[in-house]
């Protein structure tokens, strides 16, 4: 069931700001305690860190 989905939308730039603060600071022990087991947590790490380099990529990069 491998496959690829493309997200386009658009946020205004307080909440990609305040997204990219989010994802920059969530680490693996948030995901693990929302997570089922540690395969998912170990995928919403994954996806996360895509979506916080779009983010960068886009010029909302926090240091």
């Amino acid at each position: 069931m491998d496959r690829t989905v493309y997200l386009a939308f658009d946020l205004p730039a307080d909440e990609a700001l305040a997204l990219a603060q989010f994802l920059k600071r969530v680490g693996l022990d948030d995901y693990r305690r929302l997570a089922v087991d540690p395969d998912e947590a170990w995928t919403m790490l994954e996806a996360g860190e895509r979506v916080r380099k779009a983010l960068a990529d886009a010029g909302y990069a926090p240091r």
